[in-house]
């Protein structure tokens, strides 16, 4: 469990460490790692084919060597089993082993001239033969090198096993030629391993004994690669008898080298017989063979060849270092490559982030260039559009704020001596009402109603009922001016009433109704008509209708594409218009507010009908402010 939380720490740390990489690294380092992972695993694969290739051809190289020396001592197993068949079946050798008396000098001289001399063809047409001996158990004469009693060899080790094979062929492994005729009493013979065919001789068949047939050959000559005067570094052949002996050359022998390689041997020989499975691979002192085996069953014994897996191994390993440098050169040649490439491809992408970290420091934004398309281009020219707008909407919130501040100095400017005016208007109306003057103490109050919602400038935003009832403050103070007083009429449903909308917005409509729809000289009432209806599900219009003298069609025209440009012209507007216009600023200004603070799918629109009305329609979004502050149009301090 530990492990595990520690291996997905590990895990963590590392996915936070490449993160942090820049992105050419992050891609070089995929490169490296797209490339490097089916560069290791045909590496390997390539390895392991080239290993297996090598160890081949070095098995097949020399168990065709071993094959060879087998063949060749096939041959002379042949060419000795045909020396004992002649002497064995020589009817006068058997005679003569047999004899047990003393022949007369003719029949020696008979028999050495006939006999004898037939006898030492057989060593002169193979002359590999080292010995061809015939013992016999009776005491004849001796006649060198042929002919010898069995009392010179009765002692010898091969002696009792020829004997117990009753006629049958006897092979044997001898370290040293031994001196039956005691030439050399008294000094150390010369080492010379030699393997011997015996048979022995019984008339008749396996009846009376009466000798013994030996045909010796060295093993130099028996078994050449075995005793090979040319030394062959990378391998060594040997023989091993029934008994286990090993018979093999003593220079550069890999049995010195490698004290316990005979006894290996020995063990899967043994292993071998019992079950007939060979183990071909030794390892012993880090130097790696091959134990090849091959069984030479007539003779009972086991060729062996020993190959040293050193050059081999060399060769593996010089291969593998080739494949290494290959995939190190390959792979930086890929890194190079891909590091150029990257850094041609992101350059655009550094240009860019660059210029983005210009803007986050502050630094005016004076546009990219970047050439070319791709994903980069494309960025390149959605980031430019982005500064563009954020410039436009920056420029647009100072414009506000500007206005918000210009709104706010006016009223600070109108807010002069407030209270003292307040006072004023209080004392005034307090001897209005001493005086018994109703009509002028009721204009009063609606002034100060007037004042105090032109002076409280608390946000953009104010209720529909606080517009109304400053628009019915205004109409009340404006009819002292009047003969014929202007009759407001409201058809606003009740839920409305809690709309939101801009403050001072709806008020120089009506404003702009009382000062250009009258002349004065009209008969009849003057009628100003505010009513607001649901246009769609989020919008709402407001509809202010005056009974007036209307707007010619040219000017109506006019004054119409002029509200129609109201915030197209230029995405910042300028300002207020200081030059005057026939129906005042205040359309002109309130238009601005609206698609200032709403958009350009909201504002005004003017219809009229010269001498029958003049009507504005105002279109706003449908917003609800909660709860409603005080009901006492009088008192209420909004």
């Amino acid at each position: 469990m530990k492990r595990t939380k520690r291996s997905i720490s590990l895990w963590d740390s590392f996915k936070y460490w490449f993160g942090r990489r820049s992105l050419q690294s992050r891609l070089i380092a995929a490169y490296i790692f797209i490339i490097l992972g089916p560069s290791v695993l045909v590496s390997y694969y390539s390895f392991g084919l080239i290993n297996n290739m090598y160890i081949r051809d070095a098995r097949e190289k020399n168990e065709s060597l071993l094959d060879m020396e087998e063949l060749h001592i096939q041959t002379q197993i042949e060419s000795m089993v045909r020396a004992v068949q002649v002497a064995y079946d020589d009817i006068d050798v058997q005679e003569y082993l047999s004899n047990t008396n003393e022949p007369d000098a003719e029949e020696l001289v008979n028999f050495n001239n006939n006999v004898f001399k037939s006898l030492t063809r057989i060593q002169y047409y193979n002359p590999n033969v080292e010995h061809l001996r015939l013992f016999s158990s009776s005491k004849v004469t001796e006649i060198w090198p042929i002919f010898f009693r069995e009392s010179r060899v009765v002692n010898e080790p091969w002696y009792q096993k020829a004997i117990e094979m009753k006629g049958m062929e006897s092979w044997s492994f001898l370290y040293n030629d031994a001196d039956i005729i005691y030439r050399y009493h008294g000094q150390t013979p010369a080492e010379t391993p030699k393997v011997s065919l015996l048979r022995e001789m019984s008339i008749p068949r396996n009846i009376h004994h009466v000798g013994m047939v030996q045909v010796d050959m060295l093993l130099e000559k028996f078994s050449p690669r075995t005793y090979s005067v040319i030394q062959d570094s990378q391998s060594q052949m040997l023989i091993v008898d029934n008994e286990f002996q090993i018979f093999t050359r003593a220079q550069d022998s890999f049995l010195a080298a490698n004290p316990e390689m005979s006894a290996v041997i020995e063990e899967r020989l043994q292993q071998y017989k019992a079950t007939g499975n060979w183990d071909i691979n030794y390892t012993e002192n880090g130097n790696s063979f091959l134990l090849l085996h091959k069984p030479i069953e007539r003779i009972n014994a086991d060729l062996l060849n020993i190959v040293s897996m050193d050059s081999v191994l060399e060769e593996i390993s010089h291969t593998r270092n080739i494949l290494i440098g290959a995939n190190i050169g390959f792979i930086t040649l890929v890194t190079l490559i891909a590091y150029v490439s990257n850094a041609f491809i992101l350059k655009n992408l550094r240009l860019l982030t660059e210029e983005m970290k210009k803007v986050r420091r502050g630094e005016t934004y004076s546009g990219i260039v970047i050439r070319g398309g791709g994903e980069v281009g494309e960025l390149a020219h959605h980031f430019s559009k982005l500064m563009n707008t954020i410039n436009t909407l920056v420029a647009q919130a100072v414009y506000k704020q500007a206005l918000t501040k210009e709104a706010e100095l006016r009223t600070l400017h109108n807010q002069i001596d407030a209270h003292f005016l307040y006072n004023t208007l209080e004392n005034i109306k307090m001897l209005a009402e001493i005086e018994n003057q109703r009509a002028i103490s009721d204009a009063l109050t609606s002034l100060g109603g007037m004042m105090r919602y032109n002076f409280k400038w608390s946000g953009e935003y104010v209720k529909l009922y606080d517009e109304i009832r400053h628009i019915e403050n205004y109409t009340e103070v404006m009819n002292i001016r009047f003969d014929e007083p202007i009759q407001l009429q409201l058809d606003i449903p009740e839920e409305y009433m809690e709309m939101e909308m801009l403050k001072m917005s709806l008020q120089p409509i009506v404003e702009n109704a009382v000062k250009h729809a009258w002349t004065g000289e009209e008969p009849g009432t003057r009628e100003i008509k505010i009513r607001v209806e649901s246009r769609e599900q989020n919008a709402v219009r407001m509809i202010v209708t005056d009974n007036g003298v209307g707007i010619e069609q040219e000017v109506l025209k006019e004054l119409n594409q002029e509200l129609e440009m109201v915030g197209l012209t230029d995405k910042v507007p300028r300002g207020f218009r200081p030059e005057p216009s026939p129906y005042g600023i205040g359309l002109s200004n309130v238009q601005e507010r609206i698609r200032l603070f709403y958009g350009q799918e909201y504002g005004l629109s003017v219809f009229s009908e010269q001498g029958e009305y003049t009507r504005v329609e105002m279109t706003l979004p449908k917003v609800l402010l909660t709860g409603r502050v005080g009901t006492d149009d009088k008192t209420d301090d909004r």
